[in-house]
């Protein structure tokens, strides 16, 4: 579960993210939605420990990101948009680094890479040095070192950036897999369509304010439109400025 009350973020005199609450419950892929500069990038680095709210609790499976720093970062899985590999590592020994960073046992890691191996179709470029990969083979690795240590929380990042057709589906597959077998996961994404096939509710955020929460089918209603797309749904949300409008009861009820 990940768990964001009253979270703020400043630089400066700018706010990149004010007052932010949201619980992703175990089982949910849970779609965060805005424009660039909205604050979901700022937003997923303190949950992933790469800054700190200037105010504001976050916990990850009951663990407080801030207090209990290390017993929550091992909960999380985490791909952000652009995979960092090493290039002069082989994919294989990439996650065998990261089994040992997680302090998984030997024979543990084995199993767990010969798993994502599976999962991923890595094998035909596995023990490949990393600097041969394309984009899409280094955030399929990317994918698969996230999810070594099985962690009960993913994060991802605009999963399908730079994805071929295969890649792309294998991911959407699996975010709807990693939900069923009970994690929280979310992601970050301007693939609305990949968000409106997957996502079980979503969030729009914009100058640092979450204004829906909510359903596919809570947001047509508040739009008073049952038949168009999360694309036309969310392009019209934004157009009508949605910052001088509040989230409403209902959105929240309907998630």
């Amino acid at each position: 579960m990940i768990e964001m009350l009253h979270i703020r973020r400043t630089y400066g005199d700018k706010v990149a993210v004010a007052d932010l609450s949201l619980t992703i419950m175990p089982g949910e892929v849970f779609a965060y939605l805005g424009p660039n500069g909205a604050g979901k990038t700022t937003t997923i680095k303190m949950l992933v420990g790469l800054l700190r709210p200037t105010l504001g609790t976050m916990r990850i499976c009951g663990f407080d990101i801030v207090q209990q720093t290390e017993r929550a970062h091992q909960l999380i899985g985490f791909v952000p948009d652009e995979p960092y590999l090493y290039d002069k590592l082989s994919g294989r020994e990439f996650l065998w680094f990261v089994g040992e960073v997680h302090g998984l046992p030997r024979q543990r890691i084995i199993e767990q890479i010969e798993e994502q191996i599976r999962r991923f179709e890595l094998s035909e470029f596995i023990d490949e040095l990393a600097e041969n990969y394309s984009h899409g083979m280094k955030q399929r690795v990317a994918f698969a070192a996230a999810l070594l240590h099985d962690p009960p929380v993913v994060i991802v990042d605009e999963p399908m950036v730079g994805l071929d057709p295969r890649s792309a589906k294998l991911v959407k597959n699996l975010l709807k897999e990693l939900a069923r077998a009970g994690k929280s996961v979310l992601m970050s994404t301007h693939s609305l369509s990949v968000a409106e096939q997957i996502a079980d509710r979503i969030g729009i955020i914009e100058l640092g304010k979450l204004h829906f929460i909510g359903t596919l089918a809570a947001l047509r209603s508040m739009l008073g439109s049952e038949e168009q797309s999360l694309e036309d749904l969310y392009l019209r949300f934004i157009s009508e400025r949605p910052h001088e409008r509040p989230v409403t009861t209902a959105a929240l009820e309907e998630g």
